[in-house]
């Protein structure tokens, strides 16, 4: 291992390609892993545009990516699962296994996680990522690499679920029907959620979640709100009540859905799931947008509704979205729409930055 190639957020939209120190093992619980694929998700995105998502702030150059496999090429000598030449998937943050958090299995709050493109922490666009072994997942032979990269999406969509207590039986909505989205919407439906609905502005993707990955029973293309100068909060909310009032009618959900689940952090979905959300229902946000938004607390209050955020995956959580994938019931492949070379890392980014209605889920290829 001499050199280490590395694609490198500098500052806020700066990037760069170029060698970074080879990591070596220090601890006897770590591993070397050669990274082979790699997904780009909004975070990285949102970090190289924004350059902080809430308290995590770039304040020195990072190393990109965090949806990760690759082979082990080192294994430390407390290793015991482990051998080179074993394909894994990456779990990318890393606790620090002692706080109370950790203790009670809820080791995505721990304060001093490790978590791989967080600042100030690298991420894992590099040949070579060294990490804590038991955080790093053998596949089973018949997935392949990019199998394990797409396996971090969807523990996201499962940690998304257990947040929301899915469960049988139960009419679940979900806005977004991007990578994210459309995941929780298969984890639903594996979870045994009698009717999943997609929403989304964007027909395409619509059609997908339909069609193509067949996460969703049905779906709804809302109306947006023409904003208007001075901007009148309350009618914008009204608006996205009638909204919420369209989709209860269309697909005959009574007085709403047991569960809604927002993927985008738009202020307009989140307008209207609140006020679609049953009395006494559950609603989750997963999506990050802006900050601050205008939300309808008074609905919530009046309407006894549960809220919970939603941030990476507890214990348990990791096993399970491999498991999901090994046995073909969440099928994340379908998601993937474009694939790059590691040379490519910057127009990778740039087509996930710019959208469109063909755009879902990219790779980069490891170093070659």
């Amino acid at each position: 291992m001499e050199t280490n190639p590395s694609f490198v957020l500098e500052a806020i939209q700066h990037v760069t390609f170029r060698d970074i120190p080879v990591p070596e093992i220090e601890d006897p619980y770590d591993v070397i892993v050669q990274i082979k694929q790699t997904g780009i998700c909004g975070s990285d995105v949102h970090y190289w545009q924004r350059g902080r998502i809430g308290d995590f702030i770039l304040d020195t150059p990072i190393v990109l990516g965090h949806e990760s496999a690759g082979t082990v090429v080192r294994v430390g000598k407390a290793v015991k699962h482990l051998k080179e030449g074993d394909n894994v998937a990456i779990e990318p943050g890393v606790p620090c296994r002692h706080c109370s958090y950790c203790r009670s299995g809820s080791y995505n709050l721990c304060p001093d996680t490790v978590f791989a493109a967080t600042p100030p922490h690298n991420g894992t666009l590099s040949r070579y990522f060294k990490t804590a072994g038991d955080f790093c997942y053998p596949l089973p032979d018949h997935l392949s690499l990019e199998d394990g990269a797409l396996c971090e999406p969807v523990a996201c969509a499962v940690q998304i679920c257990r947040v929301g207590e899915v469960r049988g039986g139960q009419t679940v909505v979900v806005f977004g029907c991007g990578p994210i989205g459309i995941l929780v919407q298969s984890v639903a439906k594996q979870y045994g959620a009698k009717t999943v609905i997609g929403v989304d502005i964007n027909r395409k993707r619509l059609d997908m979640a339909i069609d193509i990955v067949q996460s969703a029973d049905g779906v709804f293309e809302p109306p947006q709100w023409q904003r208007t100068e001075p901007h009148d909060a309350d009618a914008e909310v009204a608006f996205y009540g009638n909204v919420a009032e369209g989709i209860k009618k269309q697909f005959a959900l009574g007085e709403g859905p047991d569960v809604v689940i927002d993927a985008t952090g738009a202020q307009s979905a989140i307008q209207t799931g609140v006020q679609l959300c049953k009395k006494g229902g559950m609603f989750v946000q997963a999506g990050m947008g802006r900050e601050n938004i205008v939300f309808p607390i008074t609905t919530a209050c009046i309407r006894d509704l549960t809220i919970r955020g939603s941030i990476r995956y507890k214990a348990g959580v990791y096993p399970a979205a491999i498991d999901l994938v090994a046995s073909g019931r969440v099928k994340p492949q379908k998601l993937v729409t474009h694939r790059y070379k590691f040379e490519e890392a910057i127009e990778a980014f740039e087509k996930v930055r710019s959208g469109g209605e063909d755009v879902l889920k990219v790779i980069i290829q490891g170093v070659e």
